[in-house]
């Protein structure tokens, strides 16, 4: 995904996600959301460089101090502060900004600790599920996948006469992820979701609960899909 092209126009669908009553909380430009977008996936990359060292941190943290146990609103969770995983996560975060030179796109709040995130492990688990949520997507559009499919007469008619080309259908996907899966969606109030730190995540599996709906899905089963938790039972 990362090294798809830049979607610009006339060629891809316009990115910057509509509001409309309990979904899309983010409203800003086509360039904003495509660097939006990107900078949240090199959060990502950056994230999973550092996540054997957030394991053993998280351990750290949960070990030392008190906790609560309290329905978040997600069930009965220990709520507990993560101090080491939260400085490692900030460490990050500031690098990754500085190199994006002042240019950062969204809010900077890391929730930890609180109702959205109780305590370092329910984070480390969060991160942990970036490749099931990319990784069937980034299969599905991949060029291999695709011109698999393109070289069966059947399918091939059902790409042309949905997308018009194989081109077209992996940018139809790649404009719809990039716009429903980073819209701010996903929680239950304007407070618990939209351009933060662990909102960006919120809306990816948003977006993921809705696949099935989506025009493009028979493409995904075809491409040998069955959950983005993975293939059960399949060695």
């Amino acid at each position: 995904l990362m090294h798809a092209p830049p979607l610009a126009p006339p060629l891809a669908p316009r990115l910057y996600p509509p509001l409309r009553p309990g979904g899309a909380r983010l409203s800003h430009s086509h360039a904003s959301q495509y660097a939006y977008v990107e900078q949240s996936l090199l959060l990502w990359r950056a994230v999973l460089a550092q996540l054997p060292r957030m394991w053993a941190l998280a351990e750290k943290d949960l070990l030392s101090g008190g906790y609560r146990l309290r329905d978040t609103g997600q069930g009965r969770h220990r709520v507990q502060s993560a101090p080491n995983v939260g400085q490692l996560m900030s460490e990050v975060l500031r690098r990754l900004q500085a190199e994006q030179g002042g240019g950062w796109v969204g809010s900077s709040a890391v929730h930890l600790g609180d109702d959205d995130v109780p305590n370092a492990l329910v984070w480390v688990d969060k991160y942990s599920q970036v490749p099931r949520i990319l990784g069937p997507i980034a299969h599905a559009v991949s060029q291999s996948t695709l011109d698999s499919l393109a070289a069966k007469p059947g399918v091939r008619g059902y790409i042309v006469s949905a997308f018009g080309s194989a081109e077209a259908c992996r940018l139809a996907v790649l404009a719809d992820f990039f716009k429903h899966g980073f819209d701010g969606s996903g929680a239950d109030n304007f407070f618990d979701a939209g351009s933060c730190i662990d909102g960006r995540l919120t809306s990816a599996w948003h977006f993921c609960a809705r696949l099935s709906k989506k025009p493009y899905y028979p493409l995904f089963q075809m491409s040998g899909f069955v959950g983005f938790d993975g293939a059960f039972g399949r060695r």
